[in-house]
């Protein structure tokens, strides 16, 4: 392993973002980190420099490299990719193509012009991957299968980087919902959101309510990446790990863990209702909106994922990097769930969601979740 040394560079794309801003706070006390976004942030950790980059001009990606090139050296440590676009509209977007994917190829082209790069990082999602069954976890060897426009394009540049990396050696990981003690998450947050409301979807579910899908703890994750830039010397030359937590929590099981907490319920009722129904539903929601804010989150296309299963065997991220998850969802939901009762209204903005009317909000923070009435 390399001994880590602030003179050892790191560039990290998507620096501004909120996986992107703690790798880099993580990895400034190790390393010299150079932060590259489309704007610099408000606030910045002290020890990280940060460039204007944007990923879908040439010009731009050219002149920040070259910048860094002069400033810092020609030799790299690590290059973690994290910029991207994704909008769980499930409308398409040039974005996909302009920023991940060929973002993609315009940072590896112009990283071509260092004398060494040791290593490539790119932040993939564990939705490139099929499906499995209920008795089944996804490995690194599962079949790919993206279903959507975001995982789509998050395939796209994997195949990118497979053409255009030549000699960098490079490691992709395929990583599942993130999240941490404040939600974070809009498949959770919009989950709490239904039932904290008790809209009439909170009670439906389309699909199979025993299937479920992996997250990752915030912090967890940014760990795996710090373990990534520190044994980029033990590691092949092309490397895929998943990046999931053990526990899978099925759709049923995370609604009767976030319903008994908010409103005391063991059960929280989920009724199965028929795939064709739930997207009519849906679609009538979409289109009847009077604003943005009354516009569903969940769309008519969501619903032919109802079923999909995403439960991972991380063994390969353990044995390799040695990575272990500290955290899983289910002991970190009523942290979440806790400050959304401390301050419904910051938790809402925090997770950008539409406030719900004010007769809500002081019903949330009045409520006590069902873990304290128990110990009353």
């Amino acid at each position: 392993m390399n001994p880590p040394s602030i003179d050892q560079l790191v560039i990290v794309t998507g620096s501004t973002g909120l996986i992107g801003s703690l790798v880099c706070e993580r990895l400034a006390s190790r390393y010299k980190v150079v932060g590259l976004d489309v704007q610099k942030p408000e606030s910045s950790h002290s020890s990280v420099d940060y460039l204007e980059c944007d990923l879908t001009e040439d010009n731009s990606v050219q002149s920040a490299l070259e910048t860094v090139r002069t400033q810092y050296g020609s030799h790299v440590t690590s290059v973690i990719h994290l910029a991207a676009y994704y909008d769980f509209a499930g409308e398409d977007s040039p974005l996909y193509r302009d920023l991940t994917v060929e973002g993609t190829r315009r940072l590896l082209r112009e990283l071509k012009a260092f004398d060494q790069v040791e290593q490539f990082v790119f932040s993939s999602s564990l939705l490139v991957m099929k499906p499995c069954e209920p008795d089944d976890k996804l490995t690194e060897q599962s079949p790919a299968r993206a279903e959507w426009q975001y995982p789509e394009s998050k395939l796209a540049a994997e195949n990118v980087i497979r053409r255009e990396a030549g000699e960098i050696p490079t490691v992709v990981l395929r990583m599942a919902g993130v999240y941490d003690e404040y939600g974070h998450s809009l498949p959770i947050t919009q989950n709490i959101r239904r039932i904290a409301e008790k809209e009439l979807e909170s009670y439906f579910y389309p699909g199979d309510a025993e299937r479920g899908q992996a997250f990752v703890h915030l912090d967890d994750l940014v760990n795996c990446f710090e373990l990534v830039v520190e044994r980029r010397g033990e590691l092949e030359s092309s490397e895929m790990f998943l990046v999931a937590e053990d526990e899978c929590l099925s759709y049923e099981k995370l609604q009767d863990l976030i319903g008994e907490e908010l409103h005391g319920v063991d059960d929280w009722p989920t009724i199965r209702i028929p795939k064709a129904l739930a997207k009519a539903g849906a679609w009538v929601k979409d289109k009847t909106a009077t604003s943005e804010d009354d516009r569903p989150f969940i769309k008519p296309w969501m619903v032919d994922m109802a079923d999909a299963h995403y439960p991972v065997n991380n063994s390969r991220a353990r044995k390799r990097l040695g990575w272990t998850p500290k955290h899983c969802l289910s002991k970190t939901l009523p942290e979440i769930l806790r400050h959304l009762k401390e301050d419904p209204r910051e938790w809402y903005e925090l997770n950008h969601l539409p406030l719900p009317d004010k007769e809500t909000l002081d019903k949330l923070k009045q409520a006590r979740p069902r873990s304290q009435k128990q110990h009353a």
